[in-house]
């Protein structure tokens, strides 16, 4: 799946020399968190979202400082955090530097793009011009289309997937080795050893993942990898 797949075709965009309040109401009525914001030849200036209003003056909220900080603080960052806290066009509060795609870029990309940068919007450029935008709602959309219905609609045979879950099993890393897995009409049962309780979840997703499981029966044991004392779920209730 690339960008052009699932970006916003001509987004809602603002002027550098528009009113940041303006957007502000913009992006509250069309329930949008942020607005690329570009020249009249849709290229791409910056971007203003939710994050610019966190640190307003009007809020009392701009960045403060004690005075020994701020003697250490540049002239220039300190004039950068005022401009940005008092500013009222769009040019003057929004962030300047903004990480961008192609239209090409995989889902992947986009992805790790977000959670490396820790943003929520990627504006999608091509040939130095705003051709569409991918929010973090755009990659929801894009999840919620490509998870598939409920597997237990789908038909399929004991062998089939027991053979299925097997596969799944054996291609993970987190020591499934001593885990039996037993399939009939379509219930799964999972039993033998495991050495970290988490397993325990992660191995009932990979069976109920699988098509034609109906419901996933858990008989599997908990051995503490220190004291090897086994422990079995009925147990783990009972202590509570």
């Amino acid at each position: 799946m690339l960008a052009r797949d699932i970006m916003t075709v001509d987004p809602i965009t603002v002027s550098p020399e528009g009113s940041l309040r303006d957007a502000a109401f913009l992006m509250l009525n069309k329930r949008i968190s942020g607005l690329p914001v570009t020249s009249e030849d849709m290229s791409l200036c910056g971007i203003v979202t939710e994050s610019d209003f966190l640190r307003r003056c009007e809020l009392g909220t701009e960045p403060r400082r004690s005075t020994w900080l701020e003697l250490l603080a540049s002239p220039g960052k300190l004039a950068d955090e005022y401009r940005l806290s008092h500013g009222r066009k769009v040019g003057q509060a929004m962030t300047c530097w903004v990480e961008t795609v192609t239209p090409e870029a995989t889902l992947a990309q986009i992805i790790e793009l977000m959670l490396h940068h820790h943003i929520k919007h990627v504006p999608v450029v091509e040939n130095g011009k705003l051709v569409g935008m991918i929010t973090r709602a755009d990659v929801l959309r894009a999840a919620a289309d490509s998870i598939p219905p409920d597997s237990a609609t789908v038909q399929s045979t004991d062998a089939r997937i027991h053979e299925s879950i097997m596969e799944e099993l054996r291609a993970q890393p987190w020591g499934t080795a001593f885990v039996r897995i037993g399939v009939a009409r379509g219930v799964v049962t999972m039993s033998g050893t495991i050495y970290d309780e988490r397993a325990r979840s992660a191995i009932q997703v990979i069976c109920e993942n699988v098509p034609g499981v109906r419901s996933v029966k858990d008989e599997l044991a908990f051995a503490k990898p220190i004291s090897e004392r086994t422990v079995f779920p009925n147990q783990i209730s009972s202590q509570k």
